[in-house]
């Protein structure tokens, strides 16, 4: 009984020993093949995802260079000859143009995003700064403080036209 015994011990200790590696082999092979399908279902989701990133930069591309207080005072003429509404006039115009792009932030990284932003309200403060100057006393005016200020200084949009620029470039690295 106890050769028996021994031997049917000889037999299952190998056979136990065999049968956990391979659970443990098996094991490892599933969790590398969870890992390898969801690595090609994140880059065919990033592939498929890339032009609507490139068209959100592109978009805000656009809004940046359209608010851009030279040619934002180009665009947009005053439809009096008063200051502050001409200054909320072009207030407006810029709020109007960032809600049509509003949905295109989830293409963005967050602080994309937020340099956007700073740029559109460094845009809108630099307005109303010239509005509330003592020099400018009419829409005209303060059309020819804004440009002039431009000569001398480079408009918030740019800041976030190069961060666009930085991003775009990142996604080809």
């Amino acid at each position: 009984m106890e050769d028996q015994l021994l031997n049917l011990l000889m037999f299952a200790i190998p056979s136990l020993i065999v049968g956990a590696i391979a659970f443990l082999f098996f094991r490892e092979h599933v969790q590398n093949e969870d890992n390898r399908r969801k690595f090609l279902m994140l880059k065919q989701l990033q592939k498929e995802a890339l032009p609507q990133r490139l068209q959100a930069y592109e978009r805000f591309s656009l809004f940046l260079e359209r608010i851009s207080p030279n040619k934002l005072l180009t665009r947009v003429a005053p439809i009096s000859s008063n200051k502050e509404d001409y200054s909320n006039l072009l207030a407006n115009s810029i709020e109007q143009e960032f809600e049509h792009n509003l949905s295109q932030q989830i293409y963005v990284t967050d602080n994309c995003w937020s340099v956007i932003n700073a740029s559109k309200n460094a845009t809108i403060q630099l307005i109303r700064n010239a509005s509330i100057s003592d020099k400018v006393d009419s829409a005209d005016t303060l059309r020819e403080v804004i440009l002039k200020d431009m000569m001398d200084r480079v408009p918030p949009s740019n800041a976030g036209l190069a961060f666009i620029k930085e991003e775009v470039g990142d996604l080809w690295n």
